[in-house]
Order: structure tokens, then C-alpha cells, then sequence
């Protein structure tokens, strides 16, 4: 069965709906990447390389673009809601399209755990119950918004990220404002701040610690890629939707970064565990603008709850395009009245579930460590992959007049994505706790391998039971 199938050999729809605009794409790929990261874990990458972490977002900013360009190139030649795992399949085969989707997956699953875990923290903190219970309500609430049409849910999503876009937009004009001395209390900033701790306070061999900081801070942004099978008009969607999420957040990331560094000095800067130590919040506090604390916590769980929304959206239309592929059971390959995959949908939140469950019950312990060092390692391999999948591919699209995006200067970019790829890759193994990630995606890949290899005949099975299907429809 391919994607666009209408019927299963019951009767039942099997096609996704369509309905999604380039802004729904654009907001679903900033809503994924602008997660709690950007406004707690940003002081971790400043403090490791002080103001030098600037050069340490570009290098990464540098992978993330060439990647999404290339997976742009693919995306808009052939929308698949399976994405990167079907082009995987494309260029190598099954088993790689197999191994490359499950392991997005299991990525998402467990970020999705920690995400509604943090978000009922903050919440149950406020209304003085346990963080399970408004946890839970919200993945009822949002599993309702994922099992209705996807044009509801793309207007949804676009609305709950637009409300992040938005403060983002706004602290960015506040921090000019405040560095302009131009708000009542505050007295132009200037450099003081960098003169005082240098660019470079810890050599560049800060840049590096740096890099580990913030190399996975675009993630996320793919999932626009995954949306294309159900935009209105895919080729011209996707491309569109690309351009615009990767020149967003770079503006955002970088301007934010740039804010914190010209106001805080850099010994007030760390990470944060809490939205009070929050860099954004300690350079709004110079604003003088009441509550912000409280404020920025809503922020947080807005984030948080928003990254999950689009997640749930990204895990549940993988599996159902694996399992439109034989990489999955044909049980999630169905979908509902509203051309929704409920049943895959379903399976996402249910295993959100598990996950919340896990970080509950052994937090701390070291299987719940590899498990979320694994998921720190997990986009080095997609990158990689999707990188190699388009050098294969690309020849085959062009002699087809398939290409309405192209990667700019294939092969030679594509070639350079490999090897800054790889090269993170080896930063991450000289510091002892990227290196764990490494190990642990590692470990994740290769049972995943394992998997594929002991399941190949059954799938191969399933691929020619749907390709007979496909016949007699």
C-alpha cells in the first residue's frame, strides 16, 4: 500500500487528509524546535564558551541548514509522511527506512515523556496537586486536538507556537530597549559586559564545549518534512515552509543569545532549573516588569506543551507511514473519518504514558540515563542519514525532473554536511559526557539493526501483501 492509497482490503480509509497551509508547516516546525531549551537550557552553552557560544550556534545553525536543505530537495520532489525514513528506504533499503523511523520515534517518545512530565510539574506546582494530574488532563486535551481533521489541528498548533513566536519577538525588542538605555532605570550597555569576561573567557576550546551545548537546539525543525504529505500543495509548501522556519530560527536563536550576552555579565549566567534562573527572565527583570517570574513559567509550560502537540502529530504520522510500508503492523495504517490515523495517534499516547511512567518511577536510575543519553545522540545519526540519502538520491530525482528544491552546491555541500556531521561526532566522543550519548544511540542503532535483520522476512511479507493490494484497488 503507498501512502496515498484510499482503501484498505476492508474498506476502510487508509488516506491522510489534506488541509495544511505553508504558515500551519512554518509554525509546527518553530513550535517543535522552541522548547524549554531555549529559555533554560540557553545559559548552558554561553557559560561553557561565554560570548564565543555565538560561533558555536552558527557551526551548528550551519548542519541544521545544510540538512534541511537537502531533506527540502527531497520533501518537495516526494512528500512522504514518512519523511527521512522513507527516503532512507529509497536510497538503502528497508531496513534502513525501518532502523531511521523507529528511532525518531523512540527520540520522540521519550522527550515527549520528559516534556508533559516538566509541564505538570509547573502546573501541579501552582494549583497545589501532583504533577500527574494536570499531566494527564493536558494529554487527554491534546490527544482530542491530534484525533480531529488535520486543518484543525494545523490552525491549532499555529496559534499556541504564534504565542511563543510572539514573546520571543518581544523580549528581543525589550532587550534592544534595555541595551539602548532607552527604558526608564536602565543606561546603554554597550560591550561592558563582553570587554569584562572576554570573548572567549575559556579559550576556543570553548567553542567546542559550546557546540556539545547547543548542537541539538534546532531540533525539531524536520517535522515540517514530515507535514508535507498533508499540505494543500506539498512541492510548493515545502519548500516555502523550509526557508522560512530555518531563517526563524536562526534570527530567534542567535538574537536571543545576543540579548543575554550584551545585558547579563557572564559570571550570572549558568543553566536553569527553575524559570526564575532563567536567563530571559534575569535580563527582563532589568525591565521592571511585574511578575515576570510567573510569567516566564507560563512561557515554559506553553513551550513545553507546544513542542508536545507537534511531536505527538510527528510520531503518530511515522508510524503510520511505516506501517503503510510493511515497517510497522497494518494495524495503524487505517485511519479515522477525518482522514486522521487515529490508531497511531493513539499508540503515541499511549506510550507518552509509558514514558511519564518511567521518568516517575526511576528517576535517576541507570537505565532511564541511557535511555535519555540515547535520545542526545539519536538526530546525529538522522542528520547522517538524511545527508547520504540524498547524495544517492539526487541523481535519480534530476534525471526524473523531480526537483523544484534544490541543495545548493551537490555534491560538494552535501559532501561538507557529512563530514561537519561526522566531525560533531567526534567532538562528542572527547567529552565524557557526550560520549555517553554516542555510546547509548549507538547501542539503540544497533538493536534496531538486529531487529530489522530478524524481521525481514516478515516484513518483506508485508510489503508484498500491500503491494498486492495496491493492485486491486
Amino acid at each position: 500500500m503507498t501512502e496515498s492509497q484510499q482503501t484498505s482490503t476492508t474498506g476502510e480509509a487508509t488516506q491522510l487528509g489534506k488541509g495544511l497551509q505553508v504558515r500551519h508547516l512554518t509554525m509546527m516546525g518553530l513550535g517543535s524546535a522552541i522548547g524549554a531549551g531555549l529559555f533554560l537550557g540557553t545559559g548552558v552553552g554561553i557559560k561553557a564558551a561565554g560570548p564565543g557560544v555565538l560561533i558555536s550556534y552558527v557551526i551548528a545553525g550551519i548542519i541544521v541548514v545544510l540538512v534541511m536543505q537537502m531533506l527540502g530537495e527531497m520533501s518537495a520532489a516526494r512528500p512522504a509522511s514518512g519523511s527521512f525514513s522513507t527516503y532512507a528506504e529509497m536510497a538503502f533499503g528497508s531496513s534502513a527506512g525501518f532502523v531511521l523511523g523507529w528511532l525518531y520515534w523512540f527520540m520522540l517518545i521519550m522527550v515527549l515523556g520528559a516534556e508533559i512530565t516538566g509541564a505538570g510539574a509547573i502546573m501541579g506546582a501552582w494549583f497545589g496537586v501532583p504533577g500527574w494530574i494536570p499531566g494527564l488532563i493536558c494529554v487527554v486535551f491534546f490527544a482530542v486536538v491530534n484525533l480531529a481533521n488535520v486543518r484543525g489541528f494545523g490552525e491549532f498548533e499555529f496559534w499556541f507556537a504564534f504565542i511563543k513566536v510572539a514573546v520571543i519577538i518581544a523580549f528581543l525588542v525589550i532587550g534592544l530597549l534595555i541595551f539602548l538605555g532607552l527604558i526608564p532605570g536602565t543606561t546603554f550597555v554597550g560591550s561592558t559586559h563582553i570587554a569584562q569576561s572576554g570573548f572567549l573567557p575559556n579559550g576556543t576550546s570553548g567553542i567546542a564545549a559550546g557546540l556539545l551545548a547547543v548542537a541539538f537546539a534546532f531540533g525539531g525543525i524536520e517535522i515540517v518534512t514530515i507535514a508535507a504529505a498533508e499540505a494543500d500543495d506539498p512541492r510548493r509548501s515545502i519548500a516555502a515552509a523550509v526557508r522560512s522556519v530555518i531563517f526563524r530560527i536562526s534570527v530567534f536563536y542567535l538574537g536571543c543569545v545576543m540579548v543575554i550576552i550584551l545585558l547579563l555579565p557572564y559570571s550570572q549566567i549558568d543553566g536553569a532549573d527553575s524559570a526564575a534562573q532563567s536567563p530571559f527572565t534575569l535580563v527582563l527583570q532589568q525591565a521592571n516588569i511585574p511578575g515576570v517570574v510567573g510569567f516566564m513559567e507560563a512561557i515554559i509550560v506553553l513551550a513545553l506543551l507546544s513542542a508536545f502537540n507537534a511531536q505527538i502529530y510527528a510520531s503518530s504520522r511515522l508510524v503510520y507511514s511505516m506501517s503503510t510500508r510493511g515497517e510497522a503492523p497494518r494495524f495503524f495504517a487505517l485511519t479515522n473519518s477525518s482522514a486522521v490515523p487515529n490508531r497511531a495517534v493513539i499508540m503515541s499516547m499511549v506510550f507518552a504514558f509509558i514514558s511519564v511512567g518511567l521518568q516517575v518511577i526511576f528517576d535517576g536510575s541507570s537505565v532511564l540515563i541511557f535511555l535519555l543519553n540515547a535520545v542526545g545522540g539519536c538526530l546525529l545519526v538522522i542528520w547522517l542519514v538524511i545527508a547520504l540519502s540524498e547524495i544517492k538520491l539526487r541523481p535519480q530525482m534530476e534525471a526524473n525532473g523531480e526537483l523544484s528544491v534544490r541543495m545548493w552546491g551537490y555534491p560538494v555541500l552535501s559532501w561538507v554536511a557529512v563530514v561537519l556531521i561526522l566531525g560533531l561526532g567526534v567532538v562528542m566522543l572527547t567529552d565524557e559526557s557526550a560520549r555517553q550519548q554516542v555510546i547509548a544511540v549507538l547501542c539503540v542503532t544497533a538493536f534496531l539493526a538486529i531487529v530489522a535483520a530478524l524481521t525481514k522476512k516478515g516484513r518483506a511479507a508485508a510489503r508484498e501483501s500491500v503491494s498486492t493490494t495496491d493492485g486491486e484497488v
